[in-house]
């Protein structure tokens, strides 16, 4: 919800919060619910198991593939934008930070022999002190049944020091070298049970991200009565044409999570539904969740186009030269807009922006690798009638799944990953779309909400693919993602004339029913 509307940014503020409002309420809110609801009316089921049900085995087979692929493209996506965010830098004068000051450890950049303050740094530590204390929280909360509160007020002054020490010794690794450790830990977090690092991690991270919500929202209202203006151009389809690609479809695969998300369907059937007290529940948080974070990536606009100057914007996210680093220019307009609109020194704000969506990022990433892993056991199920052991080794899978993510994150930075995993999420969307439309089909109930919006990401995913494929891929020679690209045309192909015919079938049993 922060990085896809940054970069979406360049097309206008009016056409990006058009399509996070409309999209988040219209679609991606329903897609969220329906697949809560379906899951567990097929008791806790997963996207893929109601696939199978829906589709038989073939459609279940190439959903599963899908899948895979398009959680590969989420690793590698956010493993680079991860090791990006670590080793931020930004310049002094952009902070109104003089030349002298003690705050930040600084060093010269040596093109233009600026001082650059090591903000990544500090984001670094406080990452490092924050998974480091996870396993402790983990044992206490879920060993020693430790009470909720005590758990918050530890979790928040772990925050609070490791910021600090992150201040006084920010860790520097090259983006290579961070790429490495970072792959390293999802490994170890995707083989051992979630409750010694991944929930109590999150559990920390949580604080970073409803804070951040807040504070945005907070500031927008205020910046707003105070008459803070919008600097950044209201459309701008021409330039953001040029440079990403046609507003229709690259806009509607760039903002992803802020609008509608496949990746949430792979969350939210057969692990958020596990949660659920009651029924019900279905609807405010399927439903609810999306519109607030919808509500965020708003915020994110706002803070951008009203906290940062248009030039510094495209320098940092759109650059002539070296990589494009979104969760810097988030992190700097977040704290520019802040001090703005309440008075907060502007480095408070950039540092915690950092923090906040290096949560946000890292969470995505154990999270998909772990999810990978799982895949790839079902889909060994599938092919195999006596498979290996070693193929179910839950070791064996991550290695995979990391090895796979780590090769196209080095060659591929987060620019080129971004636009053919946004059209692999969006997919995502629109096949579970289809795949919960069968399933509403099956039960007789009414389905025209939830098939309009599946044809539509349909058209728009496929169409993008196509764009990526013979206008960006092919002419750079970058053979990988052609590959990946044409097997998700493909799958996606096959997975919708599956579907149809099922459609047709259901329709003619149901036809015969009645006769009957």
């Amino acid at each position: 919800p922060i990085v896809g509307p940054t970069v979406a940014l360049l097309y206008g503020f009016y056409p990006t919060w058009l399509w996070i409002l409309l999209g988040a309420i219209f679609i991606g809110a329903v897609h969220d619910t329906a697949s809560i609801f379906t899951s567990l009316r097929e008791k806790g089921s997963s996207i893929v198991e109601i696939a199978k049900k829906t589709m038989g085995k073939w459609g279940f087979t190439l959903f599963i593939i899908f899948v895979f692929f398009m959680l590969l493209l989420v690793c590698a996506a956010f493993l680079d934008l991860t090791c990006v965010a670590l080793t931020s830098m930004v310049k002094l004068k952009l902070l109104g930070l003089p030349e002298t000051q003690t705050l930040f450890r600084t060093v010269i950049d040596p093109k233009t022999g600026e001082s650059m303050a090591v903000v990544g740094g500090i984001a670094s530590t406080s990452v490092i002190i924050i998974t480091a204390f996870a396993p402790l929280m983990g044992y206490l909360l879920y060993r020693r049944n430790m009470k909720v509160f005590y758990a918050v007020m530890l979790s928040l002054i772990v925050i609070a020091l490791s910021v600090i020490i992150g201040f006084a010794l920010p860790v520097r690794f090259s983006r290579e070298t961070w790429m490495v450790l970072v792959s390293i830990y999802c490994f170890i977090a995707s083989a051992i049970p979630v409750w010694v690092v991944l929930q109590p991690r999150d559990f920390i991270n949580s604080f970073f991200l409803y804070g951040g919500i807040i504070a945005l929202i907070f500031a927008a209202i205020v910046g707003g009565l105070k008459g803070i203006e919008v600097t950044t151009p209201a459309i701008n389809i021409s330039e953001g044409a040029a440079k990403l690609g046609p507003v229709w479809p690259i806009l509607f695969i760039t903002v992803a999570c802020g609008a509608i998300s496949g990746f949430h369907t792979l969350v939210a059937t057969g692990t958020t539904v596990k949660q659920l007290s009651r029924e019900s529940d279905a609807r405010r948080i399927g439903y609810g969740a999306m519109l607030v974070e919808s509500m965020l990536s708003v915020g994110v606009i706002v803070a951008l186009g009203a906290g940062l100057a248009y030039v510094v914007y495209k320098d940092i996210v759109f650059p002539q030269a070296g990589k494009s680093n979104p969760v810097l220019a988030f992190a700097l307009g977040s704290g520019l807009f802040m001090e703005k609109a309440l008075g907060i020194p502007s480095y408070v704000g950039i540092i915690f922006g950092i923090l906040m969506i290096e949560g946000f990022v890292i969470t995505t990433l154990d999270t998909a690798v772990r999810l990978g892993r799982l895949i790839l056991q079902e889909f060994w199920r599938t092919i195999f009638k006596k498979p290996p052991r070693i193929i179910f080794s839950r070791f064996f899978n991550s290695t995979i799944i990391i090895v796979s993510m780590f090769l196209l994150a080095y060659k591929n930075g987060f620019a080129v990953v971004w636009p053919v995993f946004g059209s692999a999420n969006q997919l995502m969307a629109a096949l579970a779309l289809i795949a919960i439309s069968l399933w509403l089909t099956m039960m007789q109930k009414k389905r025209l909400f939830t098939i309009l919006p599946a044809l539509f990401m349909l058209a728009t995913t496929i169409y993008s693919l196509g764009f990526l494929l013979i206008k960006k891929f092919l002419p750079s020679g970058n053979f990988p993602l052609v590959g990946i690209t044409i097997i998700l045309f493909l799958l996606a192909w096959f997975v919708f004339v599956i579907a149809l015919r099922k459609f047709i079938e259901y329709a003619k049993n149901k036809e015969l029913t009645v006769k009957a």
